[in-house]
């Protein structure tokens, strides 16, 4: 029975081997705001989605971008001896939550407040490679 739990840990850790993720948190950014950049490079390859982030003007690009590649280090120190050009990476999940919240108060007419609610929010991005070029 011991020997059946060794293979599955290997098999296991032979699928993760192809799979490295990235997490970026409390950034001061709406999770809102911060989906729409998300939407547009899921499932996308990762040459594809730098050229996306680089080019576009939204704050939360900037961020994005650089969670990209720390992702793809993170995969290239797991995959030392493959190439990061010939496993065609592609990003596989990429998962925008709210994080905390600043609460503020802003005066309002008639001697009233106003809550304001400054928002961050916590992004995990998943980077696979396709398991074809490989098999």
């Amino acid at each position: 029975m011991g020997s059946r739990k060794k293979q599955m840990a290997d098999a296991i850790k032979e699928a993760k081997k192809h799979v490295a993720f990235a997490k970026l948190n409390n950034c001061p950014t709406s999770p809102r705001k911060m989906r729409l950049v998300a939407d547009l490079v899921r499932g996308e390859k990762v040459e594809n989605a730098l050229n996306i982030l680089k080019f576009n003007n939204k704050e939360a690009s900037g961020r994005l971008e650089k969670l990209l590649l720390s992702a793809i280090a993170n995969w290239q120190s797991k995959n030392e001896d493959a190439d990061v050009e010939s496993a065609e990476l592609f990003v596989k999940e990429i998962k925008v939550d709210s994080g905390s919240m600043l609460k503020r108060l802003r005066p309002a007419p008639q001697g009233r407040a106003h809550r304001i609610r400054k928002r961050s929010n916590h992004v995990t991005l998943v980077v696979g490679a396709n398991n074809n070029t490989q098999a």
